[in-house]
């Protein structure tokens, strides 16, 4: 039996690693905290955790998120407090003898004008895109502290760079939450106050790939069982589609009969990103769950917890 603490397991990403480790053929035993019980900000709090709990494998799901309008207004937390977070988990793991680190980066912490589909090696090869470049450092920062703890005191610490997520307990902040569950929010809302249109942030024309939670949960528990794992991989399907396209598809799940228009006072954000995911797929792993299913079981989850109260706003 593996003793496994898993960061940020109430968000969508935790969760779906959460329910992944239950499902597993493994024997896992899971070490989980709350924020109200841990402030992972606090170098001294983790270090007493990590160190009474002995946790022999870490997932860092944890992290302040947020869309374009969030990483725009709020930079300041962004970058300071996903700083503190990975600096604090990575250094006790080592200080304490975790044998095991997983840490989860972001593919906007690439240049906003890498070749496509992104490759891990072009990591550091140009500009970030300006909208959140905050939040990207902090999450760079943090793949190159375990790649430096790796390569100094020959640690097992790496990190998987997931593509745009969604999926069941995502945040539907009206603000600050990323474009697929805005626009799920958005098209809902509308349906039932019969309104006629629906307007996109944008021109619409964007690419973004996007990769179910409960996928990429099942590729970083692949990734726990290989032996000598790059220091980051990619974990994306490997396709995208347009804003418009995405918000197309959720207008026809929701059963929204109205136009969409379009706010072209509002930011674009990265034109295109899709990931490479060929390093993932030779090591046996690629995603599963189609984009229109995704939408589909995200949208009746969203429906379920807006019924029982438990929704993220």
């Amino acid at each position: 039996m593996v003793r496994i603490f898993v960061s940020g397991h109430g968000g969508m990403v935790g969760s779906a690693i959460l329910r992944a480790l239950s499902s597993s053929a493994n024997d896992w035993q899971v070490v989980t905290k709350s924020r109200a019980d841990l402030d992972l900000c606090d170098q001294v709090a983790v270090d007493d955790f990590i160190r009474n709990e002995r946790p022999e494998f870490i997932v860092n799901a944890a992290g302040k998120v947020g869309g374009i309008h969030a990483n725009s207004t709020y930079p300041a937390e962004f970058i300071r407090e996903n700083l503190l977070i990975n600096a604090n988990l990575i250094h006790s793991a080592w200080k304490h003898e975790v044998s095991r680190f997983l840490n989860l980066g972001s593919s906007c912490i690439y240049p906003r004008d890498a070749e496509q589909p992104l490759r891990e090696e072009c990591l550091l090869s140009g500009p970030l895109e300006s909208t959140n470049s905050a939040y990207a450092l902090a999450k760079i920062a943090g793949l190159e502290m375990c790649r430096h703890y790796r390569d100094q005191y020959g640690v097992l610490f790496h990190s998987a760079m997931p593509t745009n997520l969604y999926g069941s307990g995502d945040n539907y902040h009206p603000d600050n939450s990323h474009v697929l569950p805005a626009l799920i929010r958005r098209f809902h809302e509308a349906k039932e106050r019969n309104l006629g249109e629906v307007c996109i942030w944008g021109t619409g024309k964007p690419r973004r790939e996007l990769l179910h939670a409960d996928d990429l949960a099942e590729g970083l528990l692949h990734l726990l069982g290989v032996d000598d794992p790059p220091d980051w991989v990619n974990l994306g399907s490997g396709e995208d589609q347009t804003i418009l396209e995405l918000a197309n598809m959720v207008k026809e799940v929701v059963g929204f009969t109205g136009e969409i228009t379009h706010d072209l006072s509002k930011p674009d954000g990265t034109p295109i990103k899709r990931m490479d995911v060929s390093v993932m797929a030779s090591l046996g792993w690629k995603a599963d769950i189609p984009i229109r299913d995704g939408i589909t079981r995200t949208y009746a989850d969203f429906k379920e917890r807006l019924k029982d109260g438990t929704l993220r706003i």
